[in-house]
């Protein structure tokens, strides 16, 4: 059985004063490869147990939002099934988008975390109270964020990253016990 091995201090305080969670797309939502058909038609594939992490952060009141600099319709699709009202697709400057975010939500840089993949990312990265990335991130962005993941983007990294926001607020044996309770 694996046991879960409790992060540093530092991070927990930091993972325990999350109240709005953003999250890149492309490498981050998905693996970070692109699917066309003959007709140009872009596909992507989601992980569930991201979408089940997503869906347990939101129930704890923890807005979820999204900010990718290219634009999908499966991205909008699968935020429109995960109840993510915050999308900014397209968005070539993602600071951008971020600023207008924080001040539409009346929201400080601690109490946000964001999950980046690449490059692009690493403005938003730097003013967050938590800053993250998935295990395969480009080198650039992992030695420059509080956190990594130990799953891969599009494999779980945001899973792990909900998990750990929901154990720093004192969330997981709540939802332990209600998912054991849902067992025969």
């Amino acid at each position: 059985m694996n046991e879960w091995i409790s992060p540093d201090a530092d991070l927990m305080k930091r993972a325990a004063q999350i109240r709005l969670l953003i999250l890149d797309v492309d490498g981050v939502l998905t693996d970070g490869r692109l699917f066309f058909d003959d007709d140009g038609r872009e596909s992507k594939a989601f992980h569930v147990r991201d979408g089940y992490g997503i869906k347990l952060v939101q129930e704890r009141g923890i807005e979820v939002a999204v900010i990718t600099a290219r634009y999908s319709p499966a991205v909008a699709h699968r935020a429109h099934d995960l109840s993510i009202k915050r999308i900014f697709q397209g968005c070539s400057d993602k600071n951008l988008a971020y600023t207008e975010l924080k001040i539409a939500l009346g929201l400080d840089d601690a109490v946000v975390a964001y999950m980046g993949d690449d490059l692009i990312d690493l403005p938003i990265l730097t003013r967050v109270g938590l800053a993250t990335a998935p295990a395969d991130a480009h080198p650039e962005v992992g030695c420059r964020v509080h956190w990594q993941s130990a799953q891969q983007g599009g494999r779980g990294a945001v899973r792990e990253l909900c998990e750990l926001i929901l154990r720093a607020q004192g969330h997981w044996p709540a939802i332990i016990a209600r998912s054991a309770g849902a067992l025969p």
